[in-house]
């Protein structure tokens, strides 16, 4: 295998680990690691993160539901409100500045460490 592909085995471990612990978050660890790490540009990595966390959360997802710990009724607006953000998100990510997306993402992960300190 080449170094590079290992750069990638490792960045999807840091994201299924990340996703396993803690029931999601692997995107927020798999775009800083592959821009970073495995030297993707930004978009391209944003991109990728979204096409590898979806395999992941169902993943975790399955293991949750098989021991008991999802509430699939209570997930279902969460999963409604999430695939159209998801669906606008997706629509419109060409057309924003890669500044603004880099300190939105800035901001969201601020946001999620400093709430998960409170």
């Amino acid at each position: 295998m080449k170094r590079s592909t290992w750069h990638y085995l490792a960045a999807g471990a840091a994201a299924g680990l990340c996703n396993g612990f803690f029931g999601g978050g692997g995107g927020s660890v798999l775009v800083p690691v592959l821009t970073g790490f495995c030297g993707l540009e930004q978009r391209r990595a944003f991109a990728t993160s979204v096409a590898v966390i979806l395999p992941l959360c169902a993943l975790s997802a399955g293991i949750y539901l098989l021991r008991g710990g999802l509430d699939v009724t209570a997930a279902l607006p969460y999963l409604v409100g999430g695939t159209l953000g998801g669906w606008l998100g997706g629509k419109y990510f060409k057309g924003v500045k890669m500044t603004w997306l880099k300190r939105a993402f800035g901001l969201l992960l601020i946001y999620g460490g400093v709430r998960s300190l409170l």
